[in-house]
């Protein structure tokens, strides 16, 4: 077990640790990634959501959140890792630390450049590319069997 890992609910978060996620969210999703749609979407404070997150001091540089599903399954979103960050396998860790918490199904809907790097996790795709209607990024459904 990764002993650098954190993880909480939403109301546990303290206010400069959210602040910092939302904020690296922002910088890479909508910024970076030129991406203009509503990255708060209301999910972040559902009951079952955790926030999963690696600081370097006090910044937050890797992030994830695992949300529960209607069915049961554990979805992975908002993987993310500070670009002076990238390459040092911080995303692994979390994502690996989510799939170990998990107690069944875990899916995911990642970019298509991604799949074959979840694949390497055991994930696999459960449906055709895709786009969201606020992004032209292109997305795979993938679907890892159990945590």
């Amino acid at each position: 077990m990764d002993e650098r890992v954190k993880t909480a609910a939403f109301a546990e978060l303290e206010t400069t640790t959210l602040y910092d996620i939302l904020r690296l969210r922002s910088d890479v999703f909508v910024v970076e990634q030129e991406s203009p749609f509503p990255e708060v979407d209301g999910r972040d404070r559902e009951a079952g959501t955790r926030h999963w997150w690696l600081s370097d001091g006090d910044e937050v540089v890797a992030y994830l959140r695992t949300l529960v599903e209607p069915d049961g399954a554990t979805r992975i979103s908002r993987v993310v890792t500070r670009p002076s960050h990238r390459l040092r396998g911080l995303s692994r860790v979390l994502v690996g630390r989510a799939i170990e918490a998990a107690e069944g199904p875990v899916v995911v809907d990642t970019q298509q450049y991604l799949a074959p790097w979840y694949e390497s996790l055991g994930f696999e795709a459960t449906g055709p590319p895709f786009t969201f209607p606020e992004d032209e990024l292109v997305h795979v459904p993938m679907r890892r069997a159990s945590g």
